[in-house]
């Protein structure tokens, strides 16, 4: 019997994995695939000679985190990778907005744009490297960060308090008008506040796209040398020699308790896994809660608070093998890892809207990632491994274009929605469909399909929006991995802080565990002396006697 069953092979259930190994902890991880990795897998199915990521790619968050740096993972082979330029923001015009991970080459573009510009992001990035250390901390550490926070408080009030947390809640649209007298710094912060499911109007998302853009500046947008499972396969082979075991193609069906407590858990063969001491989920919490647990197991108002559970904006990808560089008008374009597609804030605020209005956007903001240019080993020489996704409504309730998609999206309606993604791209680089070999199309059912997580194609396990984070993630609460089940614990990005690829809601069930161990340890021990102690005053109370 496994001292912890994990339910996942995802990062999260992985990284929860080997921490709980780490502890002298026996593990068993239990996969549904078929393939370990969960939105960190990749394959050569577009074309035999590329490299094609199938969900994730790029990972600031990866780089910055000190979850995945504590693991060590280059140790089990893992090596990463970067273009040369961060992020490109092209423009039809012909003018670029360029994030590099030189502070001055990014200062450069922005001053291209406006006079000034280049200096405003420079104070931008002062106010970043102060608070860097502490905002990491606090980010990656579980809900309330106490030491963390107590250090962050400090630093904000020497830096200005509450002015500095009133530009972290501002809509970036605000944020870049206050910041920048030019378009491309307002367009780096907004389109990297895109990359959650947050408009240029949403309060917070301004402090969203600053925190991506310095992550960018900081540290880049690296990739996994080879394909982004070589981070699946560095995790696996980590936890493999501390003796965990994974076993994939094994659907949990039910989380079992016994005495209101998780004892371990049922598989669709109908096989019970018993688990000594923790369950660790790393699943969407509303599969959790509303499918793998019992409802007579947990409280009415639970389950009442994930009726509204928001989830984040599905997604429509597409890979491709191009035969050869994509024809950027914007020739800074062609050096970046990750270009984004938008006619300017506008055009994302127009992209967002149509989406609020359940309506598929008909010039689709995209974000297009190029792979070869990042590693090199992605394809042969002169082409490009390249790939693009945009947002769609869950709820389709019409097309903004004039295709009549209605989110049915059967053959017809996804190779219409491929044709309007590669249009978009075809208006930014103009040769670009006669490069490709060939494609490959995934549907936000597509999507749900490979990895059960990715509900109708969210990507980051719920919304980014402020009242679903900290202790609104997943409901109102304590924003701790712990539930209302003892021994069974959150480990997906359900849990605070959230999506992302960096380890943290996993390590954060982990140690939860640990810690519960500990607690129910020591519980024991001081039952047990507290037992004695009463014995022996009732010994010496009978003797006078």
């Amino acid at each position: 019997m496994p001292d912890a069953v994990v339910i996942g092979a995802g990062p999260n259930g992985l990284v929860a994995a080997n921490l709980l190994a780490d502890a002298g902890w026996s593990v068993e991880v239990l996969e549904a695939q078929q393939d370990p990795g969960g939105a960190v897998r990749h394959d050569r199915c577009v074309d035999p000679d590329f490299v094609s990521d199938l969900f994730s790619s790029f990972y600031p968050l990866a780089a910055a985190s000190p979850v995945l740096a504590g693991l060590n993972l280059e140790r089990e082979g893992l090596a990463w990778s970067h273009a040369p330029k961060v992020l490109a923001h092209p423009l039809l015009d012909g003018r670029c907005a360029v994030l590099s991970r030189e502070p001055d080459e990014t200062a450069a573009s922005l001053e291209a744009f406006a006079p000034g510009d280049g200096a405003a992001w420079m104070e931008l990035r002062e106010v970043w490297e102060a608070l860097r250390p502490d905002i990491i901390d606090a980010l990656f550490t579980p809900f309330p960060p106490l030491r963390a926070g107590a250090r962050l408080a400090l630093r904000l009030r020497a830096a200005g308090g509450l002015r500095l947390a009133r530009t972290m809640v501002l809509p970036v649209r605000r944020l870049g008008e206050e910041e920048f007298r030019g378009e491309g710094g307002r367009l780096l912060l907004a389109g990297n506040a895109l990359h959650a499911d947050l408009s240029p109007e949403s309060a917070g998302s301004g402090g969203f796209g600053w925190l991506m853009s310095m992550l960018g500046q900081t540290y880049g947008f690296p990739v996994p040398t080879g394909g982004s499972g070589a981070l699946t396969r560095a995790l696996i082979r980590r936890l493999a020699r501390r003796g965990g075991t994974l076993r994939c193609g094994e659907k949990v069906t039910e989380v079992v308790v016994r005495g209101g407590r998780a004892v371990g858990v049922r598989t669709e063969s109908g096989d019970e896994v018993p688990a000594r001491r923790a369950v660790l989920a790393d699943v969407s919490a509303p599969d959790l809660f509303g499918s793998l647990v019992a409802e007579n197991h947990l409280p009415g108002r639970l389950l009442g608070d994930l009726q509204r559970f928001q989830w984040d904006f599905a997604t429509f990808k597409v890979d491709w093998a191009l035969s050869g560089p994509v024809p950027w008008t914007c020739g800074e374009a062609a050096q970046a890892g990750t270009v984004h597609l938008a006619e300017g804030v506008d055009g994302l605020t127009r992209f967002a809207a149509q989406i609020a209005m359940g309506r598929v956007p008909d010039q689709p903001f995209a974000l297009f990632g190029q792979m070869t240019t990042a590693d090199p080993s992605r394809s042969p020489r002169g082409t490009e491994s390249a790939w693009a996704y945009t947002h769609v409504p869950h709820r389709v309730r019409g097309d903004a274009g004039d295709d009549g998609l209605s989110g049915a999206w059967d053959t017809r309606e996804q190779e219409l929605m491929a044709d309007r993604l590669e249009v978009q791209v075809e208006r930014y680089a103009r040769g670009f469909r006669d490069l490709i070999r060939a494609r490959r199309i995934l549907a936000p059912p597509t999507l749900e399909g490979m990895d059960a997580n990715l509900y109708g194609g969210a990507i980051n396990g719920g919304t980014t929006a402020m009242h679903q984070q900290l202790v609104f993630r997943p409901s109102p609460g304590t924003g701790r991995p712990e539930t209302a089940v003892p021994g069974l614990y959150l480990a997906s990005a359900s849990a605070h802080p959230g999506g992302g690829v960096h380890g943290a809601p996993g390590a954060n069930a982990a140690r939860a565990a640990l810690r519960g161990q500990r607690i129910g340890a020591l519980s024991h021990i001081q039952n047990r002396l507290t037992h004695r102690d009463r014995e022996g005053r009732r010994v010496r109370q009978e003797r006078p006697t």
